[in-house]
């Protein structure tokens, strides 16, 4: 893979990844300064095995993510429409 189609991967996850920490628990601010330290601690990894593993690494925790958003939108909604009792 060309170094330029890495390098639009590695953006593309930065910006996902910086859309989905707008509903973390605590706060954008919090998980854009993390996620930034993650993408700096990595900046000078040139090989493009290990970018690719990174890159899939980062595509699991945008799953994971996704998964608990979801999870906390399903238990706000059964708390709302549903009584303690089930």
């Amino acid at each position: 893979m060309s170094n330029q189609a890495l390098r639009f991967k590695v953006k593309q996850l930065y910006r996902t990844l910086l859309h989905l920490g707008r509903d973390y628990p605590k706060g954008a601010e919090y998980f854009r300064s993390r996620l930034h330290q993650a993408f700096m601690k990595n900046k000078d990894i040139t090989d493009e095995k290990e970018i690719e593993m990174l890159i899939a690494k980062g595509q699991y925790i945008v799953k994971e993510l996704e998964a608990l958003y979801m999870l906390r939108k399903y238990r706000t909604l059964k708390k709302r429409y549903y009584d303690g009792n089930q």
